[in-house]
């Protein structure tokens, strides 16, 4: 069995063999190919959005993807969230000691599948090994390069009365999904991650409305940090129906179980957003038409209010805010 030692970082010939024989394989670009400390990109058509992001999941396989798949989709959905068209992603590497070669290659093969089905070329990275017990496996580090075509500002600041809010699908499937496999929790039904790239989703809402006040994905803290971010810098308040959000029933089973809200619970392939009124109907029939957006519902409203809350309208017909999460519910969750 082969696994990595500390000559694979070293420098030397056995890290020179690592990048021709693995990286070079799955990675395989011009751009990458030019095989200099810095890659010299063509000039791009518009204004440049940028984003960095760092992968530390454990376990660093599951059901649904892996840290290499994750690394991608993280970085690109952060991209489009801005409205920019993903074209590049560089790609560094934190590998512990003692990594099997087998299981370094599969992440390195679904980064590779992942960044084609994105249709973005991997043109730098970096890899470093650690002493065993310094790390966890494999961390990874990716920054994307998009550009923006369109002529478009997405922020919190254009958020009025009035305006609906949108989720794309249900909530809590890669949380729960990683907790159980990290904790070996025996459930009926295995839930898979929503891992996924959200690009293709987006772009088709911003080709629909021009009225689009702002997309985020979901990720650590969930939908409920999201919209209290939003309600904070928009200094408006949002209220959510509990009968509206979309949640699996084995999430919601299980959820119930660990004493967990769906609401807190990390996302990696969902987007919320912000539209006007006017449009959200287009909208919503719009994301329903493509598979990333097949469960998407419209779950409520952004209001006046100088709280700046965020509200849910209980299915007993209550009404309680839902504050920003305290401490870490799932650690390493991406």
């Amino acid at each position: 069995m082969s696994i990595i030692t500390l000559s694979h970082g070293s420098g030397g010939a056995t890290t020179n063999k690592l990048i021709e024989e693995l990286f070079y394989k799955y990675f395989n670009n011009d751009i990458l190919l030019q095989k200099n400390d810095s890659s010299i990109l063509p000039v791009c058509n518009g204004k440049i959005a940028v984003s960095t992001d760092s992968f530390v999941v454990n376990p660093i396989f599951f059901n649904g993807g892996d840290i290499g798949k994750l690394s991608v989709c993280g970085t690109i959905n952060d991209l489009a969230m801005s409205g920019a068209k993903p074209l590049y992603i560089t790609v560094g590497f934190i590998i512990e000691e003692g990594l099997e070669i087998e299981e370094l290659e599969k992440i390195v093969k679904s980064i590779s599948e992942t960044a084609n089905e994105a249709k973005v070329k991997i043109v730098a990275g970096d890899t470093k090994v650690v002493d065993k017990g310094s790390g966890d496996k494999i961390y990874i580090n990716t920054t994307g390069i998009g550009v923006l075509e369109r002529d478009i500002y997405l922020s919190s600041e254009n958020i009025k009365a009035g305006d609906k809010v949108i989720i794309s699908g249900t909530l809590g499937d890669h949380g729960v999904c990683i907790m159980s496999k990290r904790n070996n929790l025996e459930f009926d039904v295995e839930v898979e991650s929503d891992c996924g790239l959200l690009f293709e989703l987006i772009d088709n809402v911003l080709n629909t409305s021009k009225n689009v006040r702002i997309l985020r994905d979901p990720t650590r803290g969930g939908l409920a940090t999201t919209l209290n971010e939003f309600a904070k810098e928009s200094k408006k308040s949002i209220i959510i129906k509990e009968s509206l959000i979309p949640v699996k029933i084995e999430v919601e089973s299980m959820c119930e179980i660990l004493g967990l809200e769906p609401l807190y619970i990390a996302n990696e392939g969902k987007v919320v957003l912000i539209v006007g009124e006017e449009d959200s109907e287009e909208v919503l029939k719009v994301m329903k038409e493509h598979p990333k957006g097949k469960d998407a519902q419209i779950i409520g409203e952004v209001i006046e209010d100088d709280t700046h809350n965020v509200y849910l309208k209980t299915e007993i017909g209550g009404t309680r805010i839902v504050n920003m999460p305290t401490g870490e519910l799932l650690p390493r969750i991406c």
